[in-house]
């Protein structure tokens, strides 16, 4: 069979995390159908998960486009409905052949492949633009795939493991497939439903962060887009798609500060009209004190930063190689500046107890993000820290590795107290933001009156918070008013963009 046609599939996985704030489209698929295209393939880039398609849609659409390989991609959490999908195609068409790619399957592919082997015919470890048009290459070739570096399979039961294939350095030279990408499901709820793109300004992490996935996928490197190569997209994506939102994907895109800055510049010369939302290291953000006005001037919008822990000893244990005042002073950078804070605290440790849960709460009062989330430890089965969680980990069902669900049992609690623990910690948290709510900027105001609408209507924090605002005695009275007041002047239906000072 001649392969020429190739769809790339991700697997219908929900947990209600990051989906709550909006739709969110696969920026790895829109660079592998670049890649693929480029090398003459014909690509369906498919994105069931956001969709919302069930698996009676999944069956009609490759059924319409009638694939010779399905390829799909799959965290830990969403790995075995990846498995699945793989499954589902080949008794769709026995003779697809199907690829499994990203971080769970680049790390657990033995497991994946000697427990999966009749569902998954090839894993693709680490970046995927080269390895997979050279694999079907290969494959079309009639050669020998243990030749094609990146590349996992079984051959007689056993597991063949190709080379490992080098990063991609010049990242400027790849080629993208932004016109597949469905644009009217992408949007940001928190915004009056803004069109939103995920974006890639560099790839890699230089942290050593103990459980994390990252690191340890990017080997602790990191490369970048030249500053022209990234503006020049952005202004593609708002002129040909509408985009006004781009999160970026990076771990640390402001790890090289001149770099960063030229970003920053050019963003602010060429008046680019999309608002940005990243990710960074709160050393960087100490780092950038003296331009954190810049950044607000060229649209950054809003910004999380990992604080992780509360204490000391937690965040050694992490790896995070910052000081816990530290997370505080880049905090209240970021909110001097009036762009949106976010940071969230892994929960769940074996020590963990309803008084030290408690205790996080209130030191992330003290922090004073405008947006704070209390997350259930995931402990990856390929992480530095796994070892020493293993004993404690309640479950192996990968689908409530979500940051969500406990599966890490603490040992003076039950997995039903941590998760109740978490959703009181948040209802907590975010009653105190409300109550402080005149203390913002308008224009955060009514930011946070859109988050509120979400985490009450949208998010798997929904019961608790609705349980809170039945209390009453937890939401001031100038404070309902205050709702009252923006709801009435058509707040919560306005266009919650960031003014640009």
């Amino acid at each position: 069979m001649k392969i020429r046609k190739i769809a790339l599939i991700t697997p219908p996985y929900h947990s209600g995390v990051v989906e709550s704030a909006g739709t969110w489209l696969n920026v790895g698929f829109v660079y592998i159908a670049g890649s693929l295209r480029a090398a003459g393939y014909e690509v369906d880039y498919y994105d069931a998960m956001s969709l919302w398609h069930e698996w009676p849609d999944i069956r009609r659409r490759i059924e319409a486009f009638r694939p010779d390989v399905v390829a799909t991609t799959a965290y830990t959490a969403s790995v075995m409905d990846a498995i699945k999908l793989c499954g589902f195609a080949k008794e769709i068409d026995p003779r697809i052949v199907t690829v499994l790619g990203n971080v769970h399957a680049t790390f657990m592919y033995e497991e994946v492949l000697k427990q999966h082997g009749t569902k998954v015919d090839y894993i693709v470890r680490g970046e995927g633009e080269e390895t997979l048009p050279e694999l079907l290459h290969c494959l079309n070739a009639g050669d020998d795939p243990a030749k094609v570096a990146g590349v996992v399979f079984q051959r007689a039961g056993e597991v063949c493991i190709a080379p490992q294939r080098p990063y991609i350095h010049d990242l400027d030279a790849l080629p993208t497939a932004w016109d597949l990408v469905e644009w009217p499901i992408y949007r940001y709820r928190a915004k009056k439903d803004a069109r939103l793109a995920i974006v890639s300004s560099s790839r890699g992490c230089q942290q050593q962060c103990s459980f994390c996935s990252q690191q340890l996928f990017w080997s602790r490197s990191w490369r970048a887009r030249s500053p022209e190569n990234f503006i020049a997209e952005l202004e593609l994506l708002h002129g040909q798609y509408g985009v006004e939102v781009a999160m970026l994907s990076d771990e640390i895109p402001t790890f090289d500060r001149v770099r960063w800055l030229k970003i920053l510049d050019l963003m602010i010369e060429r008046r680019v009209p999309v608002k940005l939302l990243l990710e960074t290291r709160v050393d960087d953000i100490l780092r950038d004190a003296d331009i954190m006005d810049k950044y607000r001037i060229a649209g950054v919008e809003h910004i999380y930063v990992g604080v992780e822990a509360g204490s000391q000893e937690t965040l050694d244990l992490f790896k995070k190689d910052t000081k816990v005042e530290q997370s505080k002073q880049a905090i209240d950078l970021i909110n001097q500046a009036d762009i949106v804070s976010e940071t969230s605290f892994v929960l769940g440790m074996p020590d963990d107890t309803p008084e030290s849960i408690a205790e996080t709460v209130e030191l992330a009062k003290h922090y004073n993000p405008d947006m704070g989330f209390f997350l259930a430890i995931a402990p990856w089965p390929y992480s530095e820290l796994y070892p020493e969680l293993e004993p404690h980990v309640a479950t192996k069902d990968y689908r409530k590795y979500n940051l969500v669900e406990p599966v890490l049992k603490p040992r003076n609690m039950t997995l039903e107290q941590l998760e109740k623990e978490l959703g009181r910690a948040s209802q907590k948290f975010f009653m105190h933001k409300f109550q402080n709510l005149h203390t913002l900027s308008s224009w955060k105001q009514e930011f946070m009156l859109s988050v509120l609408d979400l985490l009450i209507n949208h998010s798997y924090l929904a019961d608790q918070m609705k349980a809170a605002m039945k209390e009453g005695k937890q939401m001031p009275e100038e404070v309902r008013n205050l709702i009252r007041s923006v709801k009435a002047s058509g707040g919560a239906h306005s266009d919650v963009l960031a003014p640009i000072p």
